[in-house]
């Protein structure tokens, strides 16, 4: 399965832990947060200033290696 925009962080962090590196390179280190839980990629990228189709791109990327 594929990494989507309206998957939510804590879900794709909790199926593929291997993920955590690439939020923390994009910035995004507040995986444990109470929001992560609610909400989902495209809406906590965007809090953060972080474009969310790169982001995306290279959660997948990390999951075909």
């Amino acid at each position: 399965m594929k990494v989507t925009k309206e998957m939510s962080i804590h879900d794709i962090v909790n199926k593929y832990p291997q993920t955590i590196d690439v939020f923390m390179k994009h910035g995004m280190g507040c995986l444990g947060c109470a929001a992560a839980r609610f909400e989902n990629l495209a809406q906590g990228a965007m809090a953060h200033g972080i474009d969310a189709d790169k982001l995306v791109e290279d959660l997948n990327k990390n999951l075909k290696d």
